[in-house]
């Protein structure tokens, strides 16, 4: 599998296109593979964050010494290298100290 070069760009304001983007980055002069903007799968909008795809970890160091804090449609963005992402079924929960389904729970019995 090739080596994946990926970008966060977070907040972002919420009209902004992935076209936008990509011209951003191009007039800074960071050429860009792929733009994809994170969607909510409910209503289609915009999640104030993407994932900029370039060819290289020196253009990534490039784009985030450029574009971080870098204003846009008034907000300052956030530029750093991206995360591998996580395996599915790797979530992290965080104990709420109750336990529902052994009668431990605390809650009062009804018998």
């Amino acid at each position: 599998m090739a080596q994946e070069y990926k970008i966060y760009v977070g907040n972002l304001d919420y009209g902004t296109t992935e076209e936008e983007i990509k011209e951003l980055f191009t007039d800074k002069g960071i050429e860009t593979k792929t733009v994809t903007l994170i969607l909510d799968k409910f209503t289609g909008k915009s999640k104030g964050f993407g994932f900029v795809e370039v060819d290289s970890d020196e253009t990534i160091q490039k784009a985030v010494e450029i574009l971080h804090g870098f204003e846009l449609g008034g907000r300052k963005l956030t530029v750093n290298k991206a995360k591998p992402p996580r395996e599915r079924g790797e979530r992290r929960f965080s104990g709420g100290g109750r336990d529902f389904g052994s009668g431990r729970g605390g809650g009062r019995s009804r018998f």
